[in-house]
């Protein structure tokens, strides 16, 4: 089943890359779609559904470093609080670099803060991931 929603979150991210709609990411998706009925997992599956629309995994992987570090590898060193989110966030829209090694992140100032969170969670939430 993770192999599906990988694999569907990566094709999402390669129609979403060369669909040219400056909008990518800043809409939200009708939680109608989720599979589960919890509501953390449906903000997680939000935050997936982001991640694949961006150019995300162009340089991240869940499991395993790619040009940027494993999602499972931020998750470990980062608490899930506010503070981190926010954080997170900002990289995330601003880009940066240092924090993983020298290789910068893309910024990406079209992505709202609310978008910027919502991935971030999905990140530090797979720390609880079995």
């Amino acid at each position: 089943m993770k192999k599906l929603v990988v694999f569907a979150a990566l094709c999402t991210a390669m129609v979403a890359c060369g669909s040219g709609d400056t909008k990518k990411g800043t809409e939200e998706k009708p939680a109608g779609g989720a599979s589960t009925s919890a509501p953390e997992a449906s903000a997680n599956d939000k935050g997936l559904d982001m991640i694949a629309s961006l150019d995300c995994t162009t340089c991240h992987k869940i499991n395993e470093k790619n040009i940027g570090p494993a999602y499972t590898d931020v998750a470990k060193k980062y608490e899930t609080t506010d503070a981190n989110i926010e954080t997170l966030a900002q990289k995330v829209i601003k880009g940066g670099s240092g924090n993983w090694g020298s290789v910068p992140m893309t910024p990406h100032p079209a992505l709202s803060v609310d978008s910027a969170k919502e991935m971030v969670r999905y990140i530090l939430n797979l720390k609880n991931a079995k």
